[in-house]
Formats: C-alpha cells, structure tokens, sequence
C-alpha cells in the first residue's frame, strides 16, 4: 500500500516539474520585443503570441523566425507574460500588436 502511494507522489513531482513555467492553458503567452528592417531603418515595437515553450529563451528563436518572414530582424526579446499583460501593451504596439 505504501508503494503505490510513493508512487503517485513521485509522478506528481515529476509532472510539476515538466510543466513549471508553462501557462495553465495552450494561448496564454505573449512576448514584447523590438525589431528592425534595413535599408531604409525602420523599427518596431510588437506583441506577438507564442506557440512554443513560455520563455524567454524560446521566445527569442520564434520569434525570430516568424520576423524573418517578413523581412524583420529581431532585436531583443523584451518579456514573456500571459494575456493579462495585453492591455497594457496593446496602445504602444499599434500595428504590430498580434500581427506576426
């Protein structure tokens, strides 16, 4: 009887584990980051929804992907957040608010 119980607290730790950092559900997180494009310069701040992993680290690989498409070269990741932090970004985003 012990057995299984140290069992299913083992894997409770090891799922805790995996999804620590992840948002509650899929959608959830968001990266602000600055961009630029050559010839003639111009930059951009942006808000882009992420489909991978919750952090920065991540973040910066799709999002330069997704920039790269389009002729954008990615700058700097500023931050990673769940969708309570649109708002606040949404005014200086403009156009590239949730655009990429």
């Amino acid at each position: 009887m012990v057995m299984p119980m140290k069992n299913a607290l083992a894997l409770s730790a090891l799922l805790l584990t995996l999804f620590a950092g992840f948002p509650a559900a899929a959608g959830e997180c968001y990266a602000d980051y600055k961009a630029k494009r050559d010839a003639p310069l111009q930059l951009h701040y942006g808000v882009m929804q992420l489909n991978d992993s919750c952090t920065k680290a991540a973040a910066r690989s799709e999002v330069a992907t997704r920039l790269q498409r389009s002729g954008w070269t990615l700058l700097n990741v500023l931050s990673v957040f769940d969708e309570s932090g649109l708002s606040e970004r949404k005014a200086s985003a403009g156009k590239f608010y949730l655009r990429f």
